[in-house]
């Protein structure tokens, strides 16, 4: 088959998947957070951990819960990486370093999982399962509670309470990531994924080499890894390794996991605020955005000028051949667009203006359709900031979902969508004006400043996958990136819960015939344009020093 057919019809099988999967999944998600129920393991875990499942939460009682959880699971974490050597399945490694363990602490608890380390050299089996897979569970499942909360504050009137963070969370992981995780553990192992708990194998070669090949338990994080737009890998070469990604069936099946939950939250969305029409409308403005980044990057992969990219039908360097351009570049696209640091291709050896558009596509706040929970609420925000643009060139106060956006709302909403900005533009501006961060680039030029912006734009915005070519495990870049995930996950989860605590007061404004209709086409129109609009601003000027410098002179 001719490969551009053959892409067309794998990205045309996961949209048909997910369209399938949208409308079920979604309301049965819908259904875990309106569920007066709680089942019995729900119960026992509430115990352990001294919560009143049926108590409701203020916003900043809300707030505290998220930030004194994840706060623990940094200590924790961080503690169980420096002591590691005594502890079981150590498999001989050393403890890691002060600043690798932070710096990997505050990944996986922010749902960013940045790797500074190779998994397979570094970290111990007890490190990787009891540690970094548990974080990859509860750190989805953290994002999804507050975007629950958020819409909770758009649903409810006249009332501050946004429901209860330790039951959204428990529910989170018990009715939705285990068992879906466990079925597509099950799916990997069939393609061909490891899973196991033993330690490097040495094999035999036929030239009588000794080989070393690492075991663990791969298919199982593979799963939540990419379920939860999590992304940290078992091995260094994350899912471009055969053992975690072992062939195309394999590869969309990932693809599919990552797009799972923030392609079905729409129609959570639209189900608890009781018109599932809204819903659609967030969802086409996420595929609209999703589509574009994908149909540009392939078919600037297969166009890439040279004689080797001619002879090869397309750019194949860092590229898996039993991959090709297209799922790589589907894969690319997917995972930047759904703070997913999962790879499946050498990142920086993608040409300057497809690796243009993969930074722009975490630029845009991951929203397209974003990380797990976090894509929602990020898109809710830029529908927000949407309503209000559009009651000032008619010139009347905006609403949306029968709530006013004032002028607290309006800042709050802002506030959230600059905080990834100021970090990225800020940290890879002063890393940029030290001889020490630069000296860490192995390129010079415009390349070169791409992978420190791609450095702190995954981190910044929770992503995870690197540009690489960069030498990020150093005190500065463990630190400062450390820093970046953390203050780049929370702070807006500050706004977030404010924003959903001042909108829950509200009483209804009832519908008028002046009441812009934000179901319609017209409106996913806007919002599309307000987020292009507010990202490209934001972020043109480094974009045109890095990528777009690199991808014009070549």
């Amino acid at each position: 088959m001719n490969p551009v057919l053959a892409d067309v019809v794998q990205v045309s099988a996961l949209v048909v998947a997910l369209a399938l999967v949208h409308r079920p999944f979604g309301d049965y998600m819908a259904r875990v957070y309106t569920s007066e129920r709680h089942l019995r393991a729900e119960r026992w875990l509430y115990r352990a951990i001294g919560a009143d499942p049926d108590a409701e939460q203020r916003w900043t009682a809300y707030l505290r819960s998220v930030l004194a959880f994840s706060a623990v699971s940094v200590l924790l974490l961080y503690v169980l990486m420096r002591t590691q050597d005594k502890l079981p399945l150590s498999l001989g490694f050393a403890p890691i370093s002060p600043d690798q363990a932070f710096n990997t602490a505050a990944s996986f608890t922010s749902n960013t999982n940045w790797q500074s380390y190779s998994g397979e050299s570094a970290m111990s089996l007890l490190t990787q399962t009891a540690g970094l897979a548990v974080q990859n569970f509860v750190s989805a499942a953290v994002g999804i509670a507050v975007a629950v909360a958020l819409v909770r504050g758009f649903a409810r009137s006249r009332t501050g309470e946004l429901g209860n963070f330790w039951t959204d969370l428990v529910r989170g992981v018990v009715r939705i990531l285990l068992p879906v995780s466990f079925a597509a553990a099950v799916l990997l192992v069939a393609a061909g994924a490891v899973q196991n708990f033993s330690g490097p194998q040495d094999v035999h070669t036929i030239s009588g080499a000794v080989q070393q090949l690492p075991g663990g338990a791969v298919a199982s994080q593979e799963a939540i890894k990419d379920l939860g737009t999590n992304g940290g890998g078992v091995y260094n070469a994350n899912s471009a390794h055969p053992f975690e990604n072992p062939n195309a069936l394999s590869n969309l099946l990932e693809i599919f996991l990552l797009l799972l939950i923030p392609f079905s939250l729409p129609r959570t969305f639209g189900r608890m605020v009781g018109n599932v029409r809204q819903g659609y409308a967030i969802v086409a403005a996420m595929a609209v955005i999703w589509i574009a980044g994908v149909i540009a990057v392939t078919t600037l992969e297969f166009t890439h000028p040279g004689a080797a990219s001619q002879a090869a039908g397309g750019a194949m360097e860092g590229k898996e051949t039993r991959f090709g351009e297209g799922a790589s570049s589907l894969f690319a696209v997917s995972t930047t667009m759904t703070s997913t640091g999962s790879v499946n291709s050498f990142h920086s050896s993608y040409q300057g203006l497809s690796g243009g558009v993969l930074l722009l596509g975490m630029m845009l706040g991951e929203i397209a359709p974003g990380g797990v929970g976090s894509g929602l609420y990020g898109m809710l925000l830029m529908a927000v900031v949407a309503v209000f643009v559009a009651g000032l060139m008619v010139g009347r106060t905006p609403e949306y979902l029968g709530k006013k956006i004032g002028a607290r709302e309006i800042k709050l909403a802002a506030c959230a969508i600059l905080v990834t900005p100021l970090l990225v533009l800020g940290l890879t501006a002063t890393a940029m004006a030290l001889p020490g961060p630069i000296a860490s680039a192995a390129n010079p030029g415009p390349h070169g400043f791409s992978e420190v912006l791609y450095a702190y734009t995954s981190g910044a915005n929770n992503n995870g996958s690197a540009f690489a070519g960069l030498d990020a495990d150093t005190t500065w870049f463990n630190t400062t990136i450390g820093l970046a995930m953390l203050f780049g996950r929370f702070l807006p989860m500050v706004f977030v819960l404010a924003l959903a605590g001042s909108l829950a007061r509200q009483a209804p404004v009832p519908e008028t015939a002046g009441t812009l209709r934000t179901h319609r086409p017209l409106f996913t129109g806007l919002l599309v344009g307000v987020v292009t609009v507010v990202a490209g601003l934001t972020f043109f000027p480094a974009l045109a020093l890095g990528p777009l410098a690199e991808g014009l002179s070549g």
